[in-house]
C-alpha cells in the first residue's frame, strides 16, 4: 500500500493523512463530488476541483484531480492520526550502564532529528527521562534506547496532551528559537540529555535496585495495603510536591530533596541503640535485656512517589537497613490516577509533575496549579493573590528566602522573555538596548516564528 502524504488540516490536530489525487488529462467541466471507481483503463475517474471528499467521516478539500483509484481504509487513517498525536512519556530503567557516556551523543542527535523535547538523564545506574513529541517519533526514541539489551523493558508512563496544549506546542517552527513560549508543555526545539552520577539523586550510589528492591503493588491492590493499620505509608517526594496532594494518612517526611530521605529514616526508625549506649550500660544480663526491649522491629512500609523511580531506590535503601516488608506502588501516583476510578480513590489533591503541566488530576487531566519561575514550586490561584507574588520572580514560598539581588536578576530574566520570547537571547539575561537595530532584529526573529 502506498504511503500517504501529510497535509495541514484544522480539525483538532496539526496533520491528517490526505489522499493525493493525481491530475487528469481531460478535465471534467461538471465534476461530481463523489468518488467512483474506474471500470476500465479507458474510462478514467472524473477530475475534481475544489470539491470535498470524505475519509473516515471527515471532510477535506481536494484541489487536485484523479487519474487512478486509491483506497484507504478507516483503520489505516485512524492509525496514522494516532501516530501523529502529541504525547508525553516518562520512563526509567535501573541497569549496569558503565558506558553511559558513549550513549549521550547518538541519543541527543536522534531526539533533535525527530523534534523530541524534554529531558533525559544517563548515569552508571541506568536511564531516566520525560520526553514529548508526536507518538511515532517518541516510539522511535524509545526503541533506540531499548536496542541496548541492558535498557530493555523500560518502566514507562504515558500522559495525554489536551488539544489546547497540542495547539500551543505546534504553534511555532523548529527553526525559531522563540518557540511557543513558556505556555508550551515542552519546547519543541529543545532536549536535554545530561550525564550524572545517579539517575535519581539519593546521594548514595552504592544503593542499587539492581541488587535488591521492594515488592511492587499494583494500583488496584494499593488501597487494601495502605488501609491496613499495620502498614506505615510513606510519601518519598519533596515537601512542595506533598503540599498539593498525597494519599490519605500518608507520612510526610518534610524533606526538601530526595537526598534527605536516608537521614530522615535514621531519625525516625532507630532500629538499634548506638554503640556508645551499649558501652555505657556494660554487658550485664540486665543491660542486654534492656537493649533488646529498646530495639524496634522494622514496620511494614508502603512507599509511593510520582512515577515509581524514587521508591525503587528508597526500597533498596530500606532493605539494606534491615526492613523486612517493603512495598511500593508500581507506576507511582501517575499510574494510580490513570487506572483507579475517582470514586474509589484514596488520593487527595493533585499530583505535581516535572513539566509545564505542573500538576495532574484523576485521568491524568491537567490540574489547576501554576509554577513559580522563581523557585520552581507549584502555586495556586490563592497564592497568586498574595502581595508576595510577582510573576516570574517570587511567590509566598520563596519571597523571604530571596535577596533583592536575586529578585532583580529574576526581573531582568522576565523582561528578556517578554522582549524576545525566550530566555538566552542576544542580551543573555540583560534587558535588550532600546535601539532601532535591536527592534528590527526582534521583528525579524518574530516573523520567522510565524
Amino acid at each position: 500500500m502506498h504511503s500517504l502524504p501529510l497535509l495541514s488540516c484544522r480539525h483538532g490536530r496539526t496533520h491528517l493523512p490526505i489522499l493525493h489525487l493525481l491530475s487528469s488529462s481531460s478535465p471534467n467541466p461538471n465534476p461530481s463530488p463523489t468518488m467512483t471507481p474506474a471500470t476500465s483503463s479507458s474510462n478514467p475517474l472524473p477530475s475534481f476541483s475544489n470539491q470535498q471528499i470524505k475519509i473516515n467521516g471527515l471532510k477535506f478539500s481536494s484541489l487536485c484531480s484523479v487519474s487512478n483509484t486509491v483506497t484507504v481504509s478507516g483503520d489505516d487513517v485512524d492509525e496514522e492520526m494516532e501516530m501523529e498525536k502529541l504525547v508525553v512519556v516518562s520512563f526509567y530503567k535501573f541497569a549496569d550502564f558503565y558506558d553511559y557516556v558513549d550513549f549521550r551523543k547518538p541519543l541527543k542527535d536522534l531526539c533533535e532529528e525527530l523534534y523530541i523535547s524534554g529531558g533525559i538523564i544517563l548515569a552508571p545506574e541506568g536511564i531516566n527521562g520525560s520526553i514529548c513529541g508526536i507518538r511515532k517519533s517518541v516510539e522511535k526514541v524509545l526503541d533506540f534506547i531499548q536496542s541496548d539489551d541492558r535498557l530493555k523493558g523500560l518502566r514507562r508512563i504515558e500522559s495525554p496532551v489536551t488539544p489546547e496544549e497540542e495547539a500551543i506546542h505546534h504553534g511555532h517552527t523548529s527553526s525559531s528559537p522563540l518557540a511557543a513560549g513558556e505556555d508550551a508543555p515542552f519546547r519543541w526545539d529543545h532536549v536535554r540529555v545530561k550525564l550524572k552520577k545517579e539517575i535519581v539523586s539519593l546521594g548514595m550510589p552504592s544503593v542499587s535496585p539492581n541488587e535488591r528492591v521492594g515488592k511492587y503493588v499494583s494500583p488496584k491492590e494499593w488501597n487494601t495495603l495502605i488501609t491496613d493499620p499495620d502498614t506505615v505509608v510513606i510519601d518519598v517526594r519533596n515537601d512542595y510536591e506533598i503540599r498539593i496532594g498525597k494519599f490519605k494518612g500518608a507520612v510526610d517526611p518534610r524533606t526538601t530533596a530526595f537526598r534527605e530521605f536516608p537521614s530522615w529514616v535514621d531519625d525516625e526508625f532507630q532500629l538499634s541503640p548506638s554503640d556508645a549506649q551499649v558501652e555505657c550500660r556494660g554487658s550485664s544480663e540486665e543491660a542486654e535485656k534492656q537493649i533488646e526491649e529498646e530495639r524496634k522491629s522494622p514496620p511494614r512500609v508502603a512507599m509511593y512517589c510520582t512515577g515509581g523511580i524514587r521508591c525503587e531506590k528508597a526500597s533498596s535503601f530500606l532493605l539494606g537497613k534491615g526492613f523486612k516488608e517493603v512495598y511500593h506502588l508500581k507506576g507511582g501516583i501517575l499510574k494510580y490516577l490513570e487506572e483507579v476510578p475517582k470514586n474509589e480513590s484514596l488520593w487527595e489533591g493533585e499530583c505535581f509533575v516535572f513539566d509545564k503541566r505542573v500538576s495532574v488530576q484523576h485521568g491524568l487531566v491537567p490540574g489547576n496549579f501554576k509554577l513559580c519561575y522563581g523557585c520552581k514550586k507549584p502555586v495556586s490561584d490563592a497564592d497568586m493573590e498574595s502581595p508576595e507574588w510577582e510573576y516570574g520572580v517570587t511567590c509566598p514560598y520563596c519571597y523571604s528566602s530571596k535577596s533583592e539581588e536575586e529578585k532583580e536578576r529574576a526581573r531582568a530574566r522576565q523582561r528578556q522573555f517578554e522582549e524576545w520570547g525566550v530566555i538566552g537571547g542576544p542580551d543573555k539575561g540583560r534587558r535588550p538596548a532600546k535601539t532601532a537595530d535591536t527592534k528590527n532584529a526582534g521583528d525579524a526573529q518574530m516573523s520567522r516564528s510565524v
